[in-house]
C-alpha cells in the first residue's frame, strides 16, 4: 500500500509539472533544523512572445487571452517579454508527519507581473489538508505539456488554486472548497442591493463539495471527479431571490503507448458550474425575466500527444475546446473557445528547459461570428 502511494504521489507530481513544461524534477535546497527537515525550490523563467495578427498577450505571463481576440483590430506583429512567471517555494516537513508547503510567483494579483502572488499554502496531516492549493476538482493526468501559462482549454477541471479542506484515503479525495463562479450580467462589485440588476446581488451562501480518483496501473493513468455547488442571489429591497444548484463531471487518462509516445484526454460536463469547465470563460447562470434563476450548462474537452526524441528533446501537440449552451443569452454571447499547440521542448542540462511553440486560438459567438489569432512563443526555465 505505502509503495501505491508512493507511485501516486509521483504520477501527480510529474504531471503537474509537464503541464508547464518543466525540465525536471529541480534538486531543491534541502536543510534540517531540529525535528524539521526544509526545502527551498523554484524557477526562474523568461517568456517571449510574438502574436502575429493580432495582440492575445497577457502581459504578465505573455500566454495567449480568449477575450483579447478582435479581428477587428487589424494591427499585426506584437512582441513582448516577461519573468513574472518565475516562481519561489518553500516546504517543510516535521519528523511527527506534518507538512507545510508556501509558494509564491511573481503574476500580481492582477496578472499583469511584478508583485509577488500567493499561489499554495497549506499543511497536511494524516490525510487531512487545509489551505489553499489546486481544487480537488483538477486533474493533470490528461494534460499535455505547453509552454503557454494557461494552457489549452477543456482540460480537466478548474485550472486554478483555491482555500479548501480536503480528505485524501488511497486515491480517493474529498473537499469542501470556496467556491468558484457567477451570475451573467454580474460586475465585480456584486452584493450590493440593486433591484434593477438581480445579478448585482449574487451570493455565495454555501461551498463547493468535490470527490475525485486518481490512480494509475502501469503505463495507464486516470482520473474522474464530481463537483456540485449552489449559485444565489437574493435582492433585500424587493424580498426576491432565488438559487440554483450547479453540478460538474469530468474524466482524464493518460496512456504510454510505446517508449517514445505518451497519449492524453480529458473530457468535461458542466452545468451551473461552468468556472470550472476551463478556459469557458462562461457564468454559470442567468436571471431571466421573471427573477428565476436559469442555469447555463457546458462541456469541454482536450487530446495530445508527446513524443519523446531522447537527449531531452520532447514535441508535444495538444488541442482543447469549451462549449456552452448560450441560446438564451443572445446572439452576441460566446459560446465556443478552442485552441491547438505545437512545441518542441529541449532539456540541454538537468534543470535547464528552452523550448518554442506555435499557438492558435479561435473563439465563436452564438450568432456565429469568429475570431481567430496566431502566435509563437519562447521560453527559457532555469529550476533549482
Amino acid at each position: 500500500m505505502q509503495s501505491n502511494n508512493k507511485l501516486r504521489m509521483a504520477i501527480r507530481a510529474t504531471a503537474a509539472a509537464t503541464i508547464f513544461g518543466m525540465a525536471a524534477q529541480a534538486q531543491a535546497f534541502s536543510f534540517s533544523a531540529g525535528d524539521v527537515d526544509a526545502s527551498v525550490y523554484g524557477y526562474a523563467r523568461l517568456n517571449m512572445s510574438y502574436d502575429m495578427d493580432e495582440n492575445v498577450a497577457n502581459s504578465g505571463h505573455r500566454g495567449g487571452t480568449f477575450p483579447n481576440i478582435d479581428d477587428t483590430q487589424d494591427v499585426d506583429g506584437h512582441f513582448g517579454a516577461a519573468a513574472s512567471q518565475s516562481r519561489i517555494g518553500v516546504k517543510a516537513t516535521h519528523s511527527n508527519g506534518v507538512m507545510v508547503n508556501v509558494e509564491g510567483d511573481f503574476m500580481g494579483a492582477d496578472y499583469k507581473g511584478g508583485a509577488l502572488r500567493l499561489r499554495h499554502a497549506y499543511g497536511s496531516y494524516n490525510g487531512i489538508l487545509a489551505g489553499q492549493t489546486w481544487s480537488n476538482y483538477n486533474s493533470f493526468v490528461g494534460s499535455t505539456s505547453t509552454l503557454d501559462f494557461d494552457g489549452v482549454a477543456g482540460v480537466a477541471g478548474f485550472g486554478s488554486r483555491t482555500a479548501q479542506l480536503r480528505y485524501t484515503t488511497g486515491p480517493l479525495s474529498f473537499s469542501v472548497e470556496d467556491p468558484k463562479g457567477g451570475v451573467a450580467g454580474a460586475t465585480p462589485d456584486d452584493n450590493t442591493d440593486n433591484a434593477t440588476n438581480p445579478a448585482e446581488n449574487t451570493k455565495n451562501g454555501m461551498p463547493a463539495f468535490t470527490a475525485r480518483l486518481e490512480d494509475s496501473a502501469g503505463g495507464f493513468s486516470y482520473a474522474a471527479a464530481a463537483l456540485v455547488k449552489q449559485t444565489s442571489y437574493e435582492v433585500a429591497s424587493t424580498d426576491t431571490d432565488d438559487d440554483a444548484l450547479g453540478y460538474a463531471v469530468f474524466g482524464a487518462a493518460s496512456m504510454a503507448v510505446s517508449d517514445m509516445i505518451t497519449v492524453r484526454g480529458a473530457i468535461n460536463y458542466t452545468d451551473g458550474a461552468n468556472a470550472y469547465l476551463y478556459r469557458s470563460g462562461g457564468a454559470d447562470a442567468y436571471v431571466d425575466a421573471n427573477g428565476d434563476l436559469e442555469t447555463i450548462s457546458g462541456m469541454g474537452g482536450t487530446i495530445g500527444a508527446s513524443i519523446s526524441l531522447g537527449g531531452g528533446r520532447t514535441i508535444n501537440a495538444t488541442y482543447g475546446m469549451t462549449k456552452l449552451d448560450v441560446d438564451d443569452l443572445g446572439a452576441a454571447a460566446k459560446e465556443t473557445n478552442q485552441n491547438a499547440f505545437i512545441n518542441y521542448q529541449w532539456t540541454p542540462i538537468e534543470n535547464v528547459m528552452m523550448g518554442v511553440e506555435y499557438g492558435y486560438y479561435e473563439t465563436e459567438t452564438q450568432g456565429g461570428d469568429s475570431d481567430d489569432a496566431n502566435r509563437l512563443m519562447f521560453a527559457a526555465q532555469y529550476n533549482f
